[in-house]
């Protein structure tokens, strides 16, 4: 069905920044954060679960902010 396929998609992303956490390569602290935000905000989106951030993308994607 589409949410399933919907939610294999997000999985799939989650595990991708999951796996590029797990090798560390630049040992970057701000890097493996930003890995861990991707897999976070992509379970968010099976489980509904909306951020500031997430509202704040749409307003900046959609609208005219500013101008």
């Amino acid at each position: 069905s589409l949410t399933q396929s919907r939610h294999s998609r997000h999985l799939g992303a989650c595990a991708a920044a999951l796996a590029r956490f797990g090798r560390g390569d630049s040992g970057d602290l701000a890097v493996a954060a930003e890995q861990l935000r991707v897999a976070r905000r992509e379970l968010g989106r099976i489980t509904g679960h909306v951020g500031a951030e997430d509202v704040l993308d749409i307003i900046f994607r959609d609208f005219c902010v500013g101008k």
